[in-house]
């Protein structure tokens, strides 16, 4: 068999393929990372003693900016230079996770208290929610640039798909990380080794793009997580010519922004609580719990992208069936889940959960997007991106809240939620 040489374009661009890879890097190294961070956190969290609440708190505070500041680093790269800002965006996830690390392992060890150690943990956290979200929007932008329009939205689906690669890689090699000496925070540190060589290969052999800049922009994308999968926003925005801004208020989109937020809602809060969930129902010490821990979520990951890279394409459902028959099977999901007594049970309920989701999010995607103009498809985009990543911002901490008062609560309200919006979609949803 004749090897294809490395040295090729991408779909006739442009862009050569060792390019492609890099930017491909830059974005799977951030989505990993992330994810790595999310199934080991719950252990942490107990084997310092803080409370669950604060735990969740810490690490979805740069969720936060990443909401607010994706869109801002989305209209700078034609300003700053794509290569820079995804240098700039690697750094900051690098530098995150390091400071991160030392926080963690200082107190684990205990050097620093328990509130101190989560305080520094936020702090070097928001260097990623700030300076982080600058990378998927430069990336696009860069392959934007170097791709002709008739290749450009396959191009830009090849390279947003490392974020749904990431979220099964990162908790799937996690566990592999949790080294002596470093204990459980060792996956931030191997992100941060392998961040520091994608940073450098994109320093040294990404060629610079700042001279005879040529069209092509990015969009913000939501924050890597689980709960956050590529729906093809991010896409429509990029490839879009025009930057008309919409209103979340719009009767048009209104009511599939709603659904997504509520349903978004549901799978931010639960899978916040899911660590700790695993943690109790099994009976398992902080330190080891990690790899269950991983498990589950490589098998949510996993089935969320088979929802949307296989059932979806299959089925040909419209946006308004996808909510549907996506809510009602997230909600059995997350009940069987929560009455789930062992490892298998809890793997079976939350993939079923997650293959729910993995249809609701997808479906208002859509739905918004037929609803408006071809020259509006920008705008909101910008309006379901913005939508994906406003579940980070309360949800996790409620969740936690009502996780104090009952493990089963946050999968029973989730659930309620997901079964309430079944009949109301079926009113208001055309």
């Amino acid at each position: 068999m004749r090897a294809i040489p490395l040295r090729r374009r991408v779909g006739g661009s442009a862009l050569k393929t060792p390019h492609f890879l890099l930017l491909f890097a830059a974005m799977l190294v951030a989505a990993a990372g992330n994810t790595a961070l999310q199934s080991v956190m719950p252990a942490i969290g107990r084997e310092i003693g803080i409370a669950d609440v604060w735990t969740a708190m810490a690490y979805t505070s740069s969720a936060v900016l990443w909401v607010l500041l994706a869109p801002f680093w989305a209209r700078q790269s034609d300003v700053h230079g794509r290569k820079r800002l995804i240098l700039m965006g690697v750094a900051g996830f690098i530098v995150s996770m390091i400071l991160c690390g030392i926080a963690l392992v200082f107190g684990l060890k205990g050097i620093l208290s328990g509130a101190t150690t989560f305080i520094l943990f936020a702090l070097a956290r928001t260097i990623y929610g700030s300076l982080g979200c600058a990378t998927p929007s430069a990336t696009q932008a860069y392959l934007a640039s170097r791709t002709r329009r008739t290749a450009r939205v396959s191009a830009l689906s090849a390279l947003t798909s490392s974020f749904g690669l990431g979220t099964i890689l990162g908790p799937a090699i996690a566990p592999l990380f949790v080294l002596p000496g470093v204990g459980l925070p060792g996956p931030l540190f191997a992100f941060a080794v392998i961040g520091i060589i994608v940073f450098t290969a994109i320093l040294l052999w990404l060629p610079n793009d700042r001279d005879g800049r040529r069209g092509g922009r990015g969009a913000a994308m939501s924050y890597p997580s689980q709960a956050s999968s590529v729906t093809g926003a991010s896409v429509v925005a990029a490839t879009s010519a025009d930057r008309t801004r919409l209103k979340w208020s719009d009767p048009r989109i209104r009511p599939w922004i709603l659904a997504g937020v509520v349903a978004g809602h549901g799978q931010a809060a639960t899978l916040t609580c899911l660590g700790f969930f695993i943690i109790d129902r099994l009976g398992l010490a902080p330190s080891g719990s990690e790899t269950s821990i991983a498990i589950v979520m490589m098998a949510g990951a996993s089935a969320t992208l088979a929802a949307q890279w296989g059932l979806i394409p299959r089925l040909a459902l419209s946006p308004r069936a996808l909510i549907l028959w996506g809510s009602l099977i997230a909600a059995l999901g997350l009940i069987g889940t929560m009455l789930a007594a062992d490892l298998y049970g809890i793997v079976i309920g939350f993939s079923v959960a997650s293959i729910g989701f993995g249809l609701t999010r997808p479906g208002f995607t859509a739905g918004a997007s037929l609803a408006v103009s071809l020259h509006e498809q920008g705008g909101v985009a910008g309006v379901i991106t913005s939508a994906n990543g406003i579940s980070f911002v309360a949800a996790p901490g409620l969740g936690m809240l009502t996780y104090a008062v009952d493990p089963h609560l946050p999968f029973a309200i989730s659930a309620l939620l997901l079964v309430a919006l079944i009949p109301w979609g079926r009113r208001r949803l055309d």
